[in-house]
Parts: C-alpha cells; structure tokens; sequence
C-alpha cells in the first residue's frame, strides 16, 4: 500500500536533502501491510502478550513527517515501539511494533488494521491503527479489589486530611491476576504488604469517597524525563484536561507520602500487571533515600516500595555542598523499558555509603516494574576509567543529576559534581540494558579538570538519527584547535555537545561561546540548563532546518543547527545558528518546553516566556509572558495538549511559603486558568510537573502531590 505526496521544492531545498532536481520531488508513505493477524490466545490463568511489527516507509526523494497514533478499538493493543511523531528521510523506514495483551479471560482473535491519510501536496501523514480482539467467551462483570474506607478529621481550614485504607479482598476479578511467583522470590528490601496507607488531602469538608473515574480514549505513558527524548516536554494526547475545565473545576486530589525528597520528576505507565493486586495505573517515585515507590496513579494507594540500599548502608550525606540536602540517594529522573525484562524495568541510578564509614557507592539498578525486585545481573556498581591525565571515576566524588537516557538498549548516565568541590571530570557512561555490563565511556575533559553535567536535572536530548545533546558545565576548554576545528586536547568544557554511541561514545561536534573560558572562570557557564532538540523547520529559503536549543547562567538563548554546530570562534556567538543576547537577565536553571511552534522559558526571577518561530527563527519580543515572576530556579514548564487543541503550559513555582503549580492558556501566557495557591504543598528545588491522563502530578520534599477535576 502506497500514499504518493507530491511536494514542490526549491532547488536549495532538494539539495538538502541529497536528490538532485528533476522535475516535482515528492514523499511516497509505504505500508507494505495493510493488517497485522495475532495467534488465537487463550487466556485463562496467565499473563499473555504478543507483539507484531510493521515498517513504515519513505521512498520518495523529500523528508516525510509521519505521526503514528495510539491503537483505537480495542483497550488491549498499544504500540511499545514507534508511537508519536518521526520524520523519515528519503528511503528510509522506521519500524512500528504493536502489543495485544488481554487482562480477561476468553479466547481472542486479534488483528489490528493499518491506514493512513496520506494525501496530495502535504509533507506529513498519520498511521491509524484499529484493534480487534474478538472474545468466544463472555465478559465477566468487574468485581472491585480494594474497598477505600477513608477517615476524615476536619481542620480549621477546612482541608480535611483523609487516611486511606484500601482492604483487599480474595474475590475473583474480572482483571486478570498473574500468578505470584515474583513475590514468592523477592528480597527482604522489597515491601508489599496486604494493607496499603496512603495520604490524601481533600479540598472540602465532604468525606472522600472512592469513586471511579473514566480512561481515557488513548492511555499515556510518562516514562522518561520530559516525555521524549527530544524533551519537548509535551503530552499530545492528553483528552480529559481542557482549557475550560481546568479554569472552572480544577484542584488537588490527593498527595502520596514517601520517605525523603523527590528530585526526578514521578513517572507513569498504564495497565501494569501487579501480582495479586490486578491492573493497574502506576505513579513511579523515586527518592533522595534510595526508595522506589509504585503507586496507584489513580488513588494513591500503595502498591510497592523498595530500598535500594545495601546491608549496613545509608543515603550518602551532602559531602559538604549545598545543591541536594540533606542527603544524596537517587537524585536524577528513572527510565522505563515496558519491554524489558519479563515485565518492563525501570532503571534507576543510587548513591550510598557504608554507615559510619567513607566508603560511598555508585549503583545502576534494573527493578521489575510490578514488583520493585531486582533483575538479573542487578544492580551494577558504577566505576570507569578514559584515556587521558585524570583520574578514575571515584563514586564519592560525583552523583548522577541529569535524567537517565536509554537509547539503542543502552541506559546512559551522566555525572554531576558535589557543587564544584575536589577535583572532577565531565563523565558519560553507557550500559547494555539487559545485562549491565558497561559499553562505553566518554569523559569530556579528559586532558583538563570539571565539565560536569547538570542540567538542572534534565536528561540527554536526542535526535531522529540517535545523535545525544547536552550542555556541559563550567571547565576547560582548549582554545588550540586543529585543522578541524576541534580543541587538540579534547577538553569541551563549557560547551553544547553532540555525542554519538555509534562506535563507542564520542563528541562529534559542537558549540563553544566566544568568552567560554570567562564563563567557566566566574562559573557563569552553560551546564545549569537542559538541551532541546526541535522538530525541523524549513527557513525562508525553503531549506529544512535541523536544530537543538539551550541556555544557561549566561543570561543568553543559543540555536544551533544540528548539522553544523558552529563550534567556536574567538570574536563572535555568530558562529551559532541564531543567538538571542541577554533574554534571560538572570539566567536559566531548568529547562525549556516546545509546543506548536512555540518555545517556553521560565528563567531566574523572570516571568514564564514564550517565543514563537518562524520561518525556523525565534521572533523577538516573546509573544506572551506570564504576570508571575518565577524566583531562583525558575520553572520547567510541561505542556497537555488533545493534538493542538486544548494546550495547556503548567509550571511550578518556588515561593517563600510553599510550592505553586500555575496552569496557563499556551496560546497566551497572560491567561492563568489555574493557581494552587502558596498553601497546597511545599515545595522543591526542580519540580517537573507530569501530566498523564488527566492528572498533574508534581513532587515535593516529601509527598508527590496529586492534582485533577475535582467534579
């Protein structure tokens, strides 16, 4: 099945794309299957998924963004690979995998049929995937398997605190129940008890109730910082939320209680098989007391929790700097791989020390999704070595700050220092997912000392050609350079980074500012922002434009092109594809999102600003701003959005007497639909709302608290 896109381009256009002219270039979208046929399953005791693939192609002469939707019809398919937006360049494919997992009993025939609405004269198409799981047997009515019997004490501010206590029952359930046999295996660290606490706050004297809330149509998963590995921080399918409800009948739901600071932002995954417990939403919380929590994403109550910690261990302390208080456990965002494992796993980094001692340990951790048990081969004890005057990595000296990344079956960490105390290097350092074992190392000031990775929290951005981006932090660059324009030393320190994991890790290109080694003196560097890839843009010339974005203490916003970094030159920031000077007056200490053409920054002590593009430039002035003025670190904004309708920028603020999250109009900034107030949690250094299926999810010191449509 082929769709044909006739698109008409400039001659300096079709060069860019290596086809040379002749004529009208065009995009052809090539399904070879128009179906995709599962096994007949029957489904009576056990788990049972299969999965079945198919290619999406290009075989015209000109790039073809293609959108590829959830799976309709049918609540057991989703897509594990290949879901969203991608662009494909001419003669390429890319490769879209879809699941068929029944949670009830019966005998299924399962087929998902594949179309699209390619049409003439546009550059972009969707995939539409339409599930059918015909069941022989009938479908048993659901029985519920926790009864919630909340106890209300009313306060003189009228915000009852409500203790939930979900019984479980051994009725049989509609849901499908895996057999137990993980619990049966699992370490003493791992907690699962029959009764679950959690804590929810109630906005009003009423006494909570269970209630059941309606799915959405199509199910979203949070399973890595900032939604994709662009880190746009964008949620397309978000149906419940609207710009209208969320003015009127918005508010806190519930908070969840754990046992130390929340740094990495909560993540999620739908429908996830829980033994004993059935099918269940899950909020992922991690913790600076090396705990991992599974929560019920809906109601908050408990499912898992494990510590991290070995025999005789705590979190670590401080080590005398000011930036994670008052202890170091996990610290950067986790990431998920529903795929991995017999159940999903999600990878979490944790910094500890023997109690008592100054023995510190760096440890990546593989833990089930539905139970918290650890892999095989888990967990893996950090150390490495790179060619070059440094020394070893030394676990005491560093804690891994930015989220992690996992690309190409590899989970990529990256290495923060302890403020810049001791001696220190630029470290990234790569595992094989599935069994630990360490595949790479790049330390990228090798020859010199610090250039660490912050990013105020945020992970690795990464491109549709699995190219890595990042802001390195204050340290040595070499302002010798070679034929190639590359510095003789190799020390990056203070730059906009491209990495590849082609042939090991290596820094292929970059972007240096013209003062970089002033910056990196007066410690007024790049390293307290995230990096940005951008979806292409065609110039004013018709050409396509591949570009990352990203900012720091230096108060300015860099675009470069992705293609050609621009490296650096000793006299001007021009040699970056577009240079906005001093747009952020104090700086930036977070990261931006992206919607529709639109770049939001919440800088130090400034308002939320948006920037709109065109013609594959950012406009100045923005084109809104916030009236609020978001203090020291300013704010990560997240964006929900029902396609491009219904978009919603959130962000939370960091105030004197307590957190507050802001919900405004994307389109315009100066249209708040929603405050918390400074009253509804406390709040945290770096807060990165997650938003998922009609839920704003934000953490604080202690608690993740929960946020939705009150009525």
């Amino acid at each position: 099945m082929t769709f044909v896109i006739l698109v008409s381009s400039s001659a300096r256009a079709q060069n860019a794309v290596g086809i040379a002219r002749s004529g009208s270039l065009h995009s052809k979208l090539d399904l070879p299957s128009t179906s995709l046929n599962f096994s007949k399953i029957n489904l009576s005791g056990q788990t049972h998924t299969e999965s079945r693939s198919f290619s999406v192609k290009n075989t015209g002469g000109l790039a073809l963004s293609v959108t590829v939707a959830a799976p309709s019809g049918s609540p057991f398919f989703r897509v594990t690979a290949g879901q969203g937006e991608m662009l494909i360049q001419p003669q390429g494919k890319a490769t879209v995998t879809v699941e068929f997992a029944p949670v009830i009993k019966g005998d299924f025939l399962a087929s998902i049929a594949i179309s699209s609405d390619a049409t003439h004269g546009k550059s972009s198409a969707k995939v539409r995937l339409s599930g059918s799981a015909k069941n022989s047997l009938p479908t048993p009515s659901a029985t519920p398997t926790a009864t919630i019997k909340p106890t209300t004490t009313a306060t003189a501010t009228r915000t009852p605190t409500a203790t939930l206590t979900p019984t479980r029952t051994a009725t049989a359930t509609a849901t499908h129940t895996p057999t137990a046999t993980a619990t049966a295996t699992r370490t003493p660290t791992v907690t699962a008890t029959a009764t679950r606490t959690a804590t929810a706050t109630a906005t009003t004297t009423a006494t909570p109730t269970s209630t059941a809330t309606s799915s959405p149509i199509v199910p979203t998963d949070v399973l890595t910082y900032h939604n994709d590995l662009a880190r746009t921080g964008q949620n397309l399918t978000e149906q419940i939320l609207t710009t209208t409800n969320v003015k009127t009948s918005f508010g806190l739901l519930f908070s969840v209680s754990v046992d130390g600071l929340v740094d990495g932002q909560p993540l999620i995954k739908t429908q996830v098989p829980i033994p004993g417990m059935g099918i269940h939403n899950v909020l992922y919380v991690v913790t600076e007391n090396d705990t991992v929590y599974a929560f019920d994403a809906d109601n908050g109550s408990s499912l898992w929790h494990v510590s991290l910690l070995g025999t005789g261990e705590i979190a670590s302390d401080a080590r005398s700097c000011g930036q994670v208080v008052p202890e170091i456990g996990i610290t950067s965002t986790p990431v998920i791989d529903p795929g991995a494992g017999a159940n999903g796993t999600i990878f979490v980094v944790a910094m500890s020390k023997t109690k008592g001692t100054s023995n510190y340990f760096q440890r990546l951790h593989a833990l089930d999704l539905t139970t918290g048990a650890e892999q095989s081969d888990s967990p893996k004890t950090v150390a490495a070595t790179y060619p070059g005057t440094n020394p070893a990595f030394d676990p005491a000296q560093y804690k891994d700050r930015a989220g992690l990344l996992l690309l190409n079956g590899q989970i990529i960490t990256t290495w923060a220092s302890h403020c810049d105390l001791g001696t220190y290097n630029g470290w990234v350092i790569a595992y094989n997912e599935n069994t630990l074992a360490q595949t790479a190392t790049l330390d990228v000031t090798p020859n010199g000392s610090q250039g660490a990775i912050w990013q105020s929290g945020a992970a690795p951005a990464v491109d549709s050609s699995g190219d890595i981006y990042l802001l390195d932090g204050n340290g040595t660059f070499d302002a010798t350079i070679n034929g190639s324009g590359f510095p003789t030393s190799n020390d990056f320190g203070n730059g906009f980074l491209k990495i590849s994991d082609s042939s090991g890790l290596q820094v292929t290109d970059f972007f240096e500012p013209t003062n970089t080694t002033i910056e990196s003196g007066q410690d007024t560097d790049l390293g307290s922002g995230g990096a940005m890839v951008l979806p292409d843009m065609v110039d004013k010339n018709g050409v396509t434009r591949h570009l990352a974005v990203g900012a720091g203490k230096d108060t300015n916003i860099y675009l470069v092109d992705r293609d050609n970094m621009g490296k650096w030159n000793a006299s001007t920031n021009t040699n970056a594809y577009q240079f906005l000077s001093d747009v952020l007056p104090n700086g930036e200490w977070s990261m931006p999102a992206y919607f529709n053409g639109t770049l939001y920054y919440g800088g130090v002590s400034a308002p939320l600003q948006a920037w709109t593009f065109s013609e594959a430039m950012l406009l100045t002035p923005p084109s809104s701003k916030s009236s609020e003025t978001y203090a020291y670190p300013g704010s990560t904004p997240s964006i929900s959005a029902n396609g491009t309708s219904n978009a919603i920028v959130w962000a939370v603020e960091n105030g004197s007497s307590g957190g507050v999250l802001h919900a405004y109009d994307a389109t315009n900034l100066a249209n708040e639909l929603y405050n918390s107030g400074p009253s509804a949690f406390s709040d945290n250094k770096y807060m990165v709302p997650t938003i998922a299926n009609g839920k704003v999810y934000v953490g604080t010191p202690n608690s993740v608290v929960v946020f939705g449509l009150t009525n």
